[in-house]
């Protein structure tokens, strides 16, 4: 990842873009943003992971059975939005496997799951970072769940199916993210000449043409685990009122753990 810290206020989207000093992924690179942006991104998201954070508690205490399920989802946004695909400009683009968590424990829960999995890469793997982690995990951990989840409740609503609409939310989240993030760049740096329309739509063009191939492809990888889930952890799916009995595939092991399944409360 580029670690450019060199900015003042006079870059804009054409010098951002042109090279001079650019993302070089979605995530936005450690001392990218100006500290006042940094900051208010940092308060805008922090209600949002402490309230997620005492959501993950509260489902613990309700359900124990599904830390190992909370584990997983974390480690599958972790592995996902550390995938880094070329894009133009010398950029990349990565999906953000935030929809599977979205979708099983709602976008509280995936608030903080969001924000831990961006502090590992942000310390591990220097991907995105410290400064500009309150920006990150607005876009990828909370903008992005909460739009894709929506959709989900809104297809759901509808008589949707599970699958269908478990493909909707991931698309949208990913997608989301990356608008929620151009948004965030635009605002900081922009254009010289056309504003920040100008420098959004200039932002937005950098991953596009990925972006929308990756967001396909990271619903369809997202309805193949669910589908997985269905069948080897129906009873933990049943009691956190993901899925309902007639939904669980034939052969599962579908016996949930109560004998009503348990709303965890949101």
């Amino acid at each position: 990842m580029s670690q450019e810290t060199d900015h003042s206020i006079d870059i804009d989207a054409h010098e951002v873009l042109g090279g001079k000093a650019h993302p070089t992924e979605m995530h936005i690179a450690e001392g990218f943003l100006p500290p006042a942006h940094a900051v208010a991104w940092t308060i805008a998201a922090a209600p949002f992971v402490v309230h997620g954070a005492m959501q993950v508690v509260a489902t613990v205490k309700r359900q124990p059975s599904a830390g190992p399920l909370l584990a997983a989802v974390g480690a599958f946004s972790f592995v996902m939005s550390a995938i880094k695909l070329p894009s133009v400009t010398g950029s990349s683009s990565h999906p953000t496997g935030t929809g599977l968590g979205t979708a099983i424990f709602r976008p509280p829960v995936m608030a903080f799951l969001g924000t831990i999995v961006l502090l590992f890469q942000a310390l591990l793997l220097a991907h995105g970072g410290i400064t500009t982690l309150g920006a990150n995990a607005f876009s990828m951990a909370i903008a992005g769940p909460w739009a894709g989840f929506a959709v989900f409740f809104a297809l759901r609503k509808a008589g949707v199916g599970v699958l269908p609409a478990v493909f909707a939310l991931a698309f949208v989240a990913d997608l989301f993210t990356y608008i929620v993030t151009s948004f965030q760049l635009a605002l900081a740096f922009p254009s010289a000449e056309g504003g920040f329309g100008e420098s959004f739509v200039e932002f937005m063009g950098v991953f596009a043409i990925t972006q929308i191939p990756l967001a396909i492809v990271e619903g369809l990888i997202t309805v193949v685990v669910v589908r997985v889930l269905m069948q080897v952890a129906s009873s933990e799916l049943l009691n956190l009122g993901f899925l309902k009995s007639k939904e669980v595939p034939v052969g599962a092991d579908e016996e949930p753990r109560s004998s009503e399944p348990e709303e965890v409360q949101r």
